[in-house]
């Protein structure tokens, strides 16, 4: 039975949604990788040749290797990358795929060669464990475009890694190798690479992928699946933000508020947003974790540096490209009814139309339904900011603050000439959320052109922001020490050692939280908290059932279910999974019932869902 539970979880992932949970991928192999980051990079517009360049001369971001690969490739190999260098040097696109994938194509040739000369099994599966690792880069493509020959191409690797004998335990139970089958299976591989990834020309591509050169030829349309590439991070910050949500703090259940329960589904739900984002499971909470900042989120050639996104860009959706280079670093959500307007630079007046924006045009997404609307910002408003002890409702510092922040407060209402006669709690108003809801232009936007009066942006609030680092839109500065000292020396405020400590602690100070961030133990777990979360996402089925709301159930029983079964694998408590893997189909089989306009099969499941969640819920931990 949980062999059988495991195999159904897996069906519904593979065939399904895709989860807004995203799963760790194996690291790269140095060229692999920067074949890979080539194939990422060399599609965006206007193509950042530097970022490419990068890509073969240093590791990629998190690699586990301290080399990049044209160094690894001198000191592990005999193929030499001279015609890819050049066509880097050239800035010819066409050029460079096409000498990056014979390089990739020759290593692994290269590594066959040494599997089959050498009489040492160990070596032997040494160098076949490179090759595969190496096939990996082709992979994807090989699947997309010709599944009988990816079955054939996987069955040799299988035979390969089998037939290379066995060296024994001190000498006992050797095996010799079955060269017949080596060779036999090593022609399956090679005869494909020289047919799809060693020819002497390749067709023009209008996309660089890793879709075999027949497949190609052939004229079909095949969509490889869209997938990150070697030092993409979006999984969530850790430690997770602690969320702070208005009606709870009142004690009102979630589940009573089925508008805003439906709204939190959204916001963690991918297929709201359109391909890329949705196949590859980001939401609005891969970049706002628990309404705040994903510090740790990262894309090659969409990111500066973590914690930042160029969502404008020709990755997400390339017809609101606006081709420049312009990543902003996140910005928190916290706080959302009081921030707005909306946008770094205050563009949006209301949080329906920033919401519609990001959804629609960042990322592609179809135009959202009313309901889907009204449930999103019923649900993004009532964020709240994180509670903080030391500071009162008004923004003043309590007896309990340190003296030096106190003494940081005198500055902060100190008027400065620099400033205009004005102060720095003249923006950032203190009874205010430390907010004036206005856009300014301080000078830390380079101008985009001669005269340009762009430069302004909406004034953020000081809340939280000892958390959110770094500062600025650009995240360009590292602390808010480094704030202080940009503003006293670019603002010309005359701030003494001691005045600039004395302000950045009492920066440190508001933007301090009694509990920043979420606290698990070995029963209060991750999982745990997704399990709350999902099932209360469920909830909504309650309203929208009765309602026959078909479109709006699909999207829901899509998303949960498929999240449900993939957080499952990150359950403590092992001997509880099965039971989770099933309530997931009961999900799944709610939406289906209602695929199939078979209303009393969805009540039916549904009853059955909220009984099991009911039972199981001690143990999902």
């Amino acid at each position: 039975m949980r062999v059988l539970l495991a195999t159904l979880a897996s069906a519904l992932l593979l065939s399904g949604p895709v989860a807004a949970t995203p799963a760790k991928e194996a690291p790269w192999l140095p060229e692999a990788a920067a074949y890979r980051l080539t194939l990422f990079l060399g599609n965006l517009e206007p193509l950042p040749w530097d970022d490419i360049e990068t890509a073969w001369s240093e590791p990629y971001r998190g690699s586990e290797f301290s080399t990049g690969a044209v160094e690894w490739l001198d000191r592990e190999s005999d193929i030499k990358p001279d015609g890819l260098l050049n066509a880097m040097m050239r800035e010819d696109r066409q050029a460079v795929f096409a000498e990056a994938t014979r390089l990739i194509a020759l290593r692994i040739e290269e590594e066959l060669d040494r599997a089959l000369a050498t009489e040492d099994p160990a070596t032997a599966q040494q160098a076949l464990r490179t090759a595969r690792e190496l096939y990996r880069a082709f992979e994807d493509g090989v699947a997309a475009a010709d599944s009988e020959a990816a079955r054939r191409i996987g069955l040799a690797w299988l035979e390969l890694n089998s037939s290379t004998g066995f060296s024994g335990v001190l000498g006992a139970g050797s095996t010799s190798a079955d060269r017949e089958t080596m060779e036999s299976a090593r022609a399956v591989i090679s005869g494909y690479l020289a047919e799809n990834y060693l020819v002497d020309d390749f067709a023009t591509r209008r996309a660089l992928s890793a879709l075999p050169e027949t497949a190609v030829l052939s004229g079909r349309a095949i969509e490889v699946p869209p997938s990150l590439p070697p030092g993409s991070d979006i999984f969530d910050q850790d430690p997770l933000p602690l969320l702070v949500l208005n009606f709870e703090e009142q004690g009102i259940d979630e589940t009573d508020l089925p508008l805003v329960a439906y709204g939190d589904m959204l916001f963690d739900s991918a297929q709201i947003f359109g391909s890329p984002a949705r196949d590859l499971g980001i939401t609005c909470s891969t970049c706002h974790n628990r309404s705040d900042i994903n510090q740790r989120l990262f894309v090659p050639g969409a990111s500066h540096q973590p914690g930042a996104i160029d969502v404008d860009g020709a990755f997400f959706n390339p017809i609101f490209n606006d081709r420049r280079d312009d990543p902003l670093d996140i910005p928190s959500l916290r706080g959302l009814r009081f921030t707005g307007p909306y946008g770094r630079d205050g563009r949006f007046a209301s949080l329906r139309d920033f919401t519609r924006n990001v959804i629609v045009n960042e990322f592609g997404g179809d135009e959202p339904t009313p309901f889907m609307m009204d449930a999103l910002v019923a649900y993004m408003l009532e964020f709240d900011f994180l509670p903080n002890s030391i500071l009162t409702t008004d923004g003043r510092l309590t007896d309990a603050a340190p003296e030096v922040a106190r003494r940081g407060e005198e500055i902060f209402n100190q008027p400065f000439a620099g400033l205009g006669d004005r102060s720095c709690a003249s923006c950032h108003v203190p009874d205010a959320n430390f907010l004036d809801r206005q856009a300014h232009d301080i000078g830390s936007v380079a101008p985009a052109y001669e005269g340009a009066r762009a430069g302004a942006l909406d004034t953020p609030t000081l809340l939280g922001t000892a958390y959110t680092a770094p500062y600025f839109h650009d995240g360009s500065l590292p602390t808010l020490a480094a704030v202080v000292d940009w503003f006293d020396e670019t603002k010309a405020l005359g701030l003494t050692e001691e005045d600039r400590a004395s302000l950045t602690a009492y920066l440190e100070t508001v933007g301090a939280a009694d509990e920043p961030y979420e606290a698990f133990d070995t029963e209060n777990t991750a999982f745990r908290l997704a399990f709350a979360e999902l099932t209360t996402f469920a909830s909504t089925l309650d309203t929208l059932l009765p309602r026959r709301d078909a479109e709006h159930i699909l999207l829901l029983t899509d998303t949960v279910a498929a999240d449900l079964s993939a957080d499952a694998s990150t359950m403590s408590n092992l001997a509880a999974r099965p039971e989770v893997y099933a309530l997931a189909e009961r999900l799944a089989a709610v939406g289906a019932a209602v695929r199939a306009d078979d209303w009393a099969a969805a009540e039916a499941s549904w009853t059955a869902f909220k009984s099991e969640a009911v039972a199981i819920e001690e143990r999902a931990f």
